[in-house]
């Protein structure tokens, strides 16, 4: 009990220094912001390990085009690295901050004169990026590119040194963005150029299987166009283009893709008519102006900065991949028709059901009902819902089945733009009959049939990762079962909300941990809790985390279950210090997610991302409010490396925006959010409806180490608010004390 009480006086004393620390670091002014988009900056993330890119986009847009300065391997799964000293061309489509490459769909690439190799240095200084729009001055190839893109059109507009004359555009069919050499990527290719432009289809395979159809465009006809020999391995054709261009030297391209055929390539690019580039980059930038109106800050400026670009991140994906008539193609291959609405893909749900989708429930509320439909209509495809897509295909990548708190938890937040019947038959055959998905880089999928057998994944029969695997098929269960009881459905609440219990299993009582067992119940020797395992480089029971960091998975769904099974509030609080203050990061495996961290505690990937936040279950909240400030001190920056981890379409960002205001959906499923201390003195939420939810609380420094209390309009001391509660709008008001 000594040791007990001298640990707890020395972690209150330690909160203490470290909020005067983050004090410190939060000093300056709070300034009136002006056009939000200028406190945007798309460079943010684009050094390192947060793989995210400085291309224009639409909110949620279809088309994503950049600079590729390369497009093989880990580094490059948006094609896209700062330091990188050479740009390969231009393709048309990507993702944000994943850990897979994909798309880098029909590579442009302009040049003064005809080269053997189109690729070129570039003037860094005269790199530009701002929302909806980005620039750079080709050094080799005498021209200025600059890009532009709405909902579904990828604009180019490309002025040559010397003015007027030929001109030549290099367009390769075959490259993509790749995370393999070996394998061809290239199925099956259809082009030919027409009389201003190039239109085509392939089949391509890497991370999924996909169809991808364009159709390209120029403000000039084609003077001549050379097919070059293919290259060794090359199944799809690489072609020159020439212009002859008027005495300004400006040559323009409009892209159009589409998951269905050239018809729909064809349509989407033409939604943008004209060829007045600088009109449709204003008006991109007013869609995002609007958009990030709905959620802002008074802040110093490099708070303003990183806040506004963590908006813009988390409103890039999920991407519209349905086509301007509503036609898009599914995981089966075969062409649908969305009856109503749009249809997304690049749903990355195992990183954004965390707090991404809480996020756009709160903020983009007129999307929710579409991503919930669209995975509706993928189970319809598929036979099950979506774990991981990119344009259209099932990757069947990461564990568990992340699209069921999704689900549950647009339900719980009063949406009904979808039938409810229709999602909870779909939510219980995912989570009854064993995944089938083929997938290029797990092994992680659901088997039932053997969880089922013994109430856990045993670790000498179901592969790997089988403890993040028991414990992440709880969060599923328990979104099944709370969407069962919400429907009225009693008897498959029961089933599933018992179901959900299973990861009790592997608390390894010993050491209080999630530890894996085998077929006969033995416990996992040795044992080391430190050691994170990764599917991909270093097997074993977790998923790019070990056993401390795994541990607290239940509290996603059940964390009074947690606490009980910790030994109570007391030893729950205990061991979150230990796991922050106690234990030390390993060296040499940031690979396997153990960046930005403290103690054990890995901001850098996924699974940690709502343990400081569980400080609120504790009597020490003030330090998990301590936590997150540091947080988000130390691991976001408003530079081009500052995002530690990869980005996660969105979820890197939705963390950030949830603490600036102050509060986390910590289990999503519930519809409810935890309070803590919003790291801005003032904010405000632009809701549906009209309604506008103010957020106010003590400038830094001032009433921190002790444990604050929240009102909303007025009433009583909260520690957790419905998303109900906060959409009626009012003063949320944080104290000091």
């Amino acid at each position: 009990m000594r040791t007990v009480l001298r640990w707890s006086r020395l972690v209150a004393a330690g909160v203490l220094a470290l909020w005067a620390t983050l004090a410190l670091g939060q000093t300056g002014d709070a300034t009136t912001p002006g056009p939000l988009t200028a406190h945007v900056d798309p460079f943010i993330g684009t050094d390192g390990t947060g793989h995210t890119f400085p291309g224009p986009a639409a909110p949620f847009g279809m088309v994503q085009p950049g600079p590729d300065t390369g497009n093989t391997g880990w580094e490059y799964t948006s094609g896209y690295q700062y330091r990188a000293p050479r740009i390969l061309g231009f393709s048309q489509n990507r993702a944000s901050g994943t850990g897979i490459p994909e798309l880098g769909d029909v590579l442009v690439m302009p040049s003064r004169t005809r080269r053997a190799d189109f690729a070129s240095t570039y003037d860094k200084a005269g790199e530009t990026a701002r929302v909806g729009y980005y620039a750079v001055t080709l050094a080799e190839n005498d021209v200025r590119v600059e890009l532009t893109a709405s909902e579904l059109t990828a604009f180019h507009r490309y002025t040559f040194a010397g003015g007027g004359g030929r001109v030549w555009v290099l367009v390769d069919l075959q490259h993509g963005l790749t995370f393999r050499t070996d394998p061809q990527p290239v199925l099956e290719s259809r082009a030919g150029v027409t009389r201003d432009g190039i239109e085509g289809w392939q089949r391509r395979t890497n991370w999924t299987t996909r169809t991808v159809a364009f159709a390209l465009v120029f403000d000039h006809p084609v003077a001549a166009h050379i097919e070059l020999p293919r290259r060794a391995g090359d199944v799809a054709q690489r072609f020159l283009l020439a212009f002859d261009l008027p005495e300004a030297g400006v040559l323009q391209m409009k892209a159009g893709l589409s998951s269905v055929d050239t018809d729909g390539a064809r349509a989407n690019r033409d939604t943008t008519p004209g060829w007045d580039f600088d009109a449709v980059a204003a008006a991109t930038q007013a869609q995002w102006e609007d958009l990030l109106a709905r959620a802002t800050i008074e802040a110093p400026g490099r708070q303003q900065r990183i806040f506004n670009t963590a908006l813009y991140h988390a409103f890039l994906h999920p991407s519209r991949i349905s086509d301007a008539d509503g036609r898009w193609r599914g995981p089966d291959g075969a062409v649908r028709k969305a009856g109503r609405g749009i249809r997304y893909s690049t749903l990355s749900l195992w990183d954004t059901f965390r707090a991404a989708h809480g996020l756009y429930t709160l903020v983009v509320p007129e999307r929710v009902d579409d991503f919930v439909l669209t995975m509706l209509d993928h189970a319809d495809a598929s036979g099950r819902l979506p774990m991981w897509t990119i344009w259209g295909g099932e990757t069947g990548t990461m564990i568990g089945e992340p699209a069921l708190p999704v689900i549950a938890e647009a339900w719980a937040k009063g949406f009904r733009g979808f039938d409810g019947h229709r999602a909870l038959a779909a939510m219980v055959r995912t989570s009854s009959e064993d995944s089938r998905i083929g997938s290029s880089v797990e092994s992680g999928l659901s088997t039932w049939s053997l969880y089922e057998r013994y109430g856990y994944y045993p670790f000498d029969l179901a592969g790997g990762e089988t403890v993040s695997r028991t414990l992440e098929a709880g969060i599923g269960d328990d979104a099944t079962a709370r969407m069962a009881a919400m429907l009225g459905e009693t008897a498959l609440a029961e089933r599933f909300r018992a179901r959900a219990g299973n990861w009790r299993n592997l608390v390894d009582p010993a050491s209080g941990l999630a530890r894996g067992r085998d077929s006969k119940g033995g416990w996992r020797t040795p044992f080391d809790p430190l050691m994170p395992t990764s599917p991909l480089n270093n097997p074993g029971d977790y998923t790019e985390a070990n056993a401390w960091q795994y541990s607290w998975t239940p509290a996603l769904f059940d964390p009074e279950g947690l606490i009980a099974a910790m030994g109570g509030r007391e030893a729950f609080r205990r061991k979150l210090d230990t796991f922050f203050f106690e234990l030390k990061p390993l060296e040499g495996w940031a690979y396997l997610g153990q960046e930005a961290m403290i103690g054990q505690y890995a901001h850098g990937n996924e699974p940690s991302h709502h343990i400081a936040w569980l400080y609120a279950f504790t009597d020490r909240p003030e330090t998990g409010q301590a936590l997150v400030r540091r947080i988000a001190r130390d691991f976001y920056a408003d530079t081009p490396n500052g995002l530690i981890g990869n980005e996660d379409a969105g979820q890197m960002s939705a963390w950030y925006v949830f603490a600036t205001l102050g509060f986390y959906p910590v289990v999503p499923a519930s519809g409810e959010y935890v309070l803590g201390r919003p790291l801005v003195t003032r904010a405000q939420l632009r809701l549906a409806g009209g309604k506008v939810l103010t957020i106010t609380a003590p400038p830094p420094g001032e009433g921190e180490g002790h444990a604050p209390h929240a009102v909303l309009r007025g009433g009583a001391p909260l520690t957790r608010v419905s998303h109900e509660a906060l959409l009626a709008g009012g003063a949320l008001a944080f104290a000091g004390e």
